[in-house]
């Protein structure tokens, strides 16, 4: 219960992107700036949002609460993950969550006013079919925002994936620096949870998947093979 996200996190002296949060979030503090981040890009109050990949529903908790969307609703592969996000997260009134397959996903065309996607895309098996359901569920004038890790080597591939839908690019970056900063910040916390939660034959796994230092990601991240990008756009 008491690790709701699964991002790497976003560290960065730009104010911009600060945020007073309550006692409660604090804790979380460099994985809620990543989402604080992403959300910054696109507008979301009072409009109906959509998360795709929410995982335990940290980052679609937060959005609920600090963003001020009409609706938020956090949709995710998982159904056991579906289960502990509706549990934990059921004090917060504008927010639901939902079982579904990014690929395909359960809504009628032009449903959301916002689309976000955070850290969850390089585990999809076709990312045009995903971009393609982001497209049909955004309402024309909507916005959707993404950030992920990729190889080097994958970006031209990514790229063209964007490339073929009428998205207008609002915002692009590349904030591997800022991400390692907060893998840097996180990787004692990540450290304990791992060895007092997974068995020892499942660790060196979850370094990789948590990204701590030292890890085949982490590593990737510090020679450039590996990056982490940001990009916003709106449905024309």
């Amino acid at each position: 219960r008491g690790w709701t996200f699964m991002n790497y996190g976003y560290s960065s002296l730009n104010d911009y992107f600060s945020i007073d949060l309550k006692p409660e979030d604090e804790s979380n503090r460099l994985f809620i700036q990543l989402y604080n981040y992403a959300s910054s890009q696109i507008p979301l109050d009072n409009r109906k949002v959509l998360e795709i990949g929410s995982g335990r529903g940290g980052g679609a908790s937060f959005v609920a609460r600090y963003h001020h969307p009409e609706s938020m609703t956090g949709l995710d592969y998982s159904s056991s993950a579906i289960k502990l996000s509706s549990k934990i997260h059921s004090n917060v009134s504008n927010l639901h969550f939902i079982k579904g397959d990014a690929e395909n996903l359960p809504f009628d065309d032009n449903t959301f006013d916002a689309v976000i996607n955070i850290e969850s895309s390089h585990c999809y098996g076709n990312m045009r079919k995903f971009l393609d359901e982001v497209y049909r569920v955004l309402k024309k004038g909507g916005h959707f925002s993404w950030v992920d890790l990729r190889g080097k080597d994958m970006i031209p591939e990514t790229e063209s994936s964007f490339n073929d839908f009428d998205l207008n690019c609002i915002h692009e970056q590349n904030i591997t620096s800022e991400v390692l900063e907060a893998l840097d910040g996180i990787h004692e916390r990540k450290m304990e949870m791992i060895s007092l939660h997974v068995p020892k034959f499942l660790q060196t796994a979850f370094k990789d998947f948590a990204g701590v230092k030292n890890s085949k990601i982490y590593n990737a991240f510090t020679d450039g093979s590996a990056v982490y990008l940001s990009k916003a756009f709106q449905k024309s």
